[in-house]
């Protein structure tokens, strides 16, 4: 008897130790929120912060999963989408076409990545960290999937803002397709839809 008390209780310390850890990986992702990107809102908005870019992509991951260039299990692209800028609490933002940031960016996210992803039970940790790096290693089909998103949710928003955001860091129009062929490497029907959006812009004037 004593033994299966002894027993129930250690499973219960063993239990809570491992929500403990879960709860403070949740509140760790709160910070995510206070993370503010180069894109807006649409409507002229204020700037949006990570958690709505990775919340408004893994949505419209699923709303346009029929335009992915192969099948793809949509769960994981969404989680991809929900996961891949975490590693921006430690990191930062690193906006796409700032040269000297995105020199140390790797660096920067790697050691995010190991110390966010350790709040959580090592199962956990390993489970998150693989579907991290898969999006990274941009090689799956639900990787590529998940980077049209990445590339396409802000291009989108610029779009609907009339391009302000191009126009305000002067940004060329090389920058932006080297940027969106990963784009193509996920949808190409997202991509005819993407060329069409940077050629407007191109004769618009917005982008050099």
């Amino acid at each position: 008897m004593t033994t299966k008390k002894k027993g129930s209780k250690e499973r219960v310390k063993s239990m809570d130790q491992r929500l403990k850890q879960q709860l403070d990986f949740a509140l760790e992702l709160d910070k995510e929120k206070n993370i503010f990107r180069q894109t807006h809102l649409s409507g002229h908005g204020r700037n949006e912060n990570d958690a709505e870019h990775a919340w408004h992509m893994a949505l419209m991951a699923y709303v346009l999963r029929e335009y992915s260039n192969e099948a793809v299990d949509i769960s994981r692209v969404m989680l991809m989408c929900l996961l891949h800028d975490v590693v921006e609490i430690d990191a930062g933002d690193t906006y796409a076409y700032d040269e000297d940031a995105l020199k140390t960016q790797h660096a920067r996210e790697e050691a995010a990545k190991e110390r966010i992803f350790s709040l959580l039970p090592d199962d956990q940790k390993e489970e998150l960290t693989a579907v991290f790096d898969e999006f990274e290693a941009n090689e799956t089909p639900e990787a590529k999937y998940a980077h049209s998103m990445d590339n396409f949710q802000p291009l989108l928003l610029n779009h609907s803002n009339g391009g302000s955001d191009w126009r305000e860091h002067g940004v060329y129009a090389e920058q932006v397709y080297g940027r969106q062929s990963k784009t193509k490497e996920g949808s190409e029907i997202l991509f005819e839809l993407t060329d069409r959006i940077i050629k407007e812009h191109i004769e618009n004037g917005d982008l050099k």
